[in-house]
């Protein structure tokens, strides 16, 4: 056997080994039993709310003077995104049931009856960076789809992590699950999750939920499986035929709403035939006039027109950066086939739309363009597994295998064969 590089810290060991022991209890749980947890822990986020409250406001004292808007704004945790922490539960324990859902069954010739069902994947290790929100929807869609979790959350959010990671234990304790199925990770040292990740007899996936570095990191080290969460290189693209009116208004949303998270938009694509008609209703919009522009050649003029100060050429590294910021790159085309070779070339496989009247147009955009999700006369800022039913999500997985998109209850699961017999053999 390979001597281990990495060892885990005692404290961590003993969580890993005893999270893996109780995932057995766990797949054999009652539906309504993790549905209590949720239940309790939905409570606590409103009686607790001021703790919480107050740890965030320390991680966000502590953090660097140099962290950019959107990222204090993914860190920041206020009474109405509490609320929609609290409502994100209340959608988890109304959905249906992910496990042992019978997804085809049928009597064979030589009489065994086979069943494909729906079983949960094990022992989840998830990694995200500033987020806090993200260990509930992480926490409510594991123990929902009967997984162990354990997580690890970035330094930035570590005051408030610990305060969230503790009611997680005492509402596990309170319905009457073991609280080892999940364990809270506040150790800063990287080394220790490189040590996490060699663990591929004990973990049976890992989720990274961050930057590209992140990604990276997990991509290189994992020794199981990974349900990669990549960046959102998120595109635009504006046809000829248009409601620019209509255009522009889901322009500011994909882009200006909140800049920091991946579905936001990073490139806009505008067909030439209604590049001045579009830029100028941009620069008449109140949201839009705070974006600082990255342009192409035949963009500029118009641009700079409309927003004087705020647009610089295009590099060739732009249109390949996800800004997570109030920065948007803009290229024209002088088609939709031009506009899809560019999302081709580079877009990340997260989320693209369309915007134009043309049905048959736009059912060819949404065939030929790759991603997770491609949306007709729509914002990108859709995917999102609250926002399409699944009371949140683990990431939105850019891969193709396994699973596509907002990581939810049933993405979090697997389909094995459950057969029966009389005493066949074979």
């Amino acid at each position: 056997m390979t001597e281990k590089l990495f060892e885990l810290k005692p404290e961590l060991d003993r969580a890993l080994t005893e999270a893996a022991a109780t995932s057995r209890a766990l797949r054999a749980s009652s539906e309504k039993s993790r549905n209590a947890v949720l239940v309790a822990l939905e409570k606590k986020l409103s009686s607790e709310s001021h703790s919480i409250l107050k740890a965030n406001a320390a991680d966000l004292a502590a953090l660097s003077r140099e962290a950019n808007a959107a990222f204090r704004d993914r860190l920041t945790l206020t009474p109405e995104r509490l609320e929609g922490m609290r409502e994100s539960l209340r959608q988890v324990i109304r959905l249906e049931d992910p496990l042992g859902e019978v997804v085809e069954a049928k009597r064979l010739e030589n009489g065994l009856i086979a069943k494909r069902v729906r079983s949960p994947l094990g022992l989840i290790l998830m990694i995200f960076e500033s987020r806090p929100n993200v260990a509930i929807e992480a926490f409510s869609l594991a123990l929902k789809s009967g997984n162990a979790l354990v997580l690890r959350g970035g330094k930035e959010s570590r005051e408030t992590v610990t305060v969230l990671y503790r009611l997680i234990g005492e509402s596990l304790s309170e319905a009457g699950l073991p609280p080892q199925v999940f364990f809270g990770m506040t150790d800063p040292d990287r080394e220790m999750v490189r040590a996490l990740l060699a663990e591929k007899d004990r973990i049976d996936v890992v989720v990274p939920r961050g930057g590209d570095g992140l990604i990276q990191f997990v991509v290189e080290n994992a020794r199981m499986p990974i349900i990669k969460n990549d960046r959102g290189m998120c595109h635009l693209y504006v046809h000829s035929d248009a409601d620019l009116d209509r255009a522009v208004l889901i322009l500011e949303n994909a882009k200006v709403q909140r800049p920091g998270v991946c579905n936001s938009v990073e490139t806009v694509i505008i067909h030439s035939a209604v590049l001045s008609s579009f830029v100028e209703k941009m620069g008449t919009n109140e949201g839009l006039r705070r974006v600082e522009f990255r342009a192409d050649a035949k963009s500029y003029s118009s641009l700079d027109h409309a927003f004087p100060g705020r647009v610089r050429e295009a590099d060739v590294k732009d249109f390949d950066t996800e800004y997570l910021d109030l920065i948007l790159n803009v290229k024209v085309v002088d088609s939709a086939s031009q506009a899809m070779a560019h999302i081709e070339t580079h877009g990340s496989k997260h989320s693209e739309a369309i915007l134009t009247r043309d049905e048959k147009l736009a059912r060819l955009f949404q065939s030929e363009v790759d991603a997770a999700a491609v949306y007709w006369n729509a914002s990108t800022r859709f995917t999102d597994g609250f926002e399409l039913g699944l009371g949140g999500e683990l990431g939105i997985s850019t891969q193709k295998l396994h699973v596509r998109g907002p990581v939810g209850l049933r993405e979090l699961t697997s389909i094995r064969w459950i057969i029966d017999g009389q005493g066949q053999i074979r």
